[in-house]
């Protein structure tokens, strides 16, 4: 099975970094640019959400959340989502930074939308980077590089 792979380092703390990803609040500035519904805990569900659309387009459940590791797995969404899994390892880096590593895991195929989604994720976290760096976050719209129709 294809997986998604990104390595990012980020001159910000571990914590500073896994508090944007382990919160609805921090998820909604680096990734999706509007509140998320649900609770971002183990055991617990998410949602979000595009745009002004209604329906949430994707929603994912918590499996792992420790200072140096957070995974979801994918439980609605679109098909080749489904039952993947996205995860993000921290690791200390230099003097107070931090090295990412991302996996989007699971996809049955590679094909043209998982080549987007890789593109889009590596908009999205270049927005967690800047946004622990510096505060300027370029959640979407900004972050969406491959559109769909």
């Amino acid at each position: 099975m294809p997986d998604i792979l990104h390595r990012f380092s980020i001159d910000a703390p571990p914590q500073r970094v896994h508090d944007l990803i382990a919160s609805t609040d921090g998820i909604a500035c680096w990734w999706t640019g509007r509140p998320l519904a649900g609770e971002h805990a183990v055991g617990s569900s998410f949602a979000i959400y595009f745009g002004d659309a209604d329906k949430p387009a994707a929603k994912m459940e918590v499996l792992a959340d420790t200072p140096d590791e957070v995974v979801w797995r994918v439980t609605e969404g679109p098909g080749s989502w489904v039952g993947t899994r996205i995860e993000f390892t921290l690791r200390p880096w230099g003097d107070g930074g931090t090295t990412l590593l991302f996996t989007h895991a699971g996809w049955a195929e590679a094909s043209e939308f998982m080549s987007g989604c890789s593109t889009n994720w590596g908009s999205y976290l270049s927005s967690l980077k800047a946004g622990a760096e510096s505060g300027a976050f370029a959640a979407f719209p900004h972050g969406e590089l491959s559109r769909w129709s």
